[in-house]
């Protein structure tokens, strides 16, 4: 009988963002044939796999609540996306996202950095979300590691606002930090993630 992904030891994974992370940021993209991977992207993703760290794609979809996109239009793109990486050699385990607007509108507890895709995706596929890593272009996608205890690095794109590069600046720690490229970061957190001890917070760390 083969063992369910619950019943594994929890292993670390790759959180890593979509817009502005591993495709272009195109603002609530409804057609799957504008879809580009940011250059490097399944490059990171295949050094990830490579490495057997599984990668997990988590994103913020407030356009769907918006009435912007469709949950269909949403997963055409997602497929589209999934087609690309893997025609380049590259996999994700799974893709998980947030449909909701957001606070204070309409709060939830999945959209970033609230923990809710993450929590679902490690209760789904036994993953150790304190030694994982949290990679994104904005500071959203990095702030969960604060909370979990894992790294977050911040990969600074052409959408990226000033102020989220100016908050990891200033977050810049053992748990915390920048990258030029995709690539580069995957590469930092393959690093990290490869201790076989829990990663601490630093001194005074919230």
């Amino acid at each position: 009988m083969t063992a369910s992904p619950a019943e594994h030891a929890p292993v670390p994974a790759l959180f890593i963002d979509r817009d502005g992370t591993l495709i272009a940021d195109a603002h609530y993209l409804a057609d799957a044939s504008r879809v580009q991977l940011i250059p490097g992207a399944a490059a990171a993703v295949a050094t990830a796999n490579a490495a057997q760290v599984p990668v997990v794609v988590v994103t913020n979809q407030s356009g769907i609540a918006r009435g912007l996109i469709t949950t269909f239009q949403y997963e055409a793109v997602r497929d589209r996306t999934n087609a690309l990486l893997s025609a380049d050699g590259a996999a994700v385990l799974a893709t998980y996202h947030c449909p909701h607007w957001g606070r204070p509108k309409e709060p939830c507890e999945c959209r970033k950095p609230g923990l809710g895709m993450y929590r679902d995706a490690a209760a789904a596929y036994a993953l150790d979300l304190a030694h994982s890593a949290y990679i994104g272009d904005r500071w959203r996608d990095v702030q969960p590691a604060l909370a979990t205890g894992g790294i977050g690095i911040l990969v600074p794109g052409i959408e990226t606002p000033s102020a989220d590069v100016e908050e990891a600046r200033s977050a810049l720690s053992a748990r915390i930090f920048m990258a030029d490229t995709i690539l580069e970061a995957v590469s930092i957190a393959l690093a990290m993630i490869g201790a076989r001890t829990p990663l601490q917070p630093p001194s005074g760390a919230q």
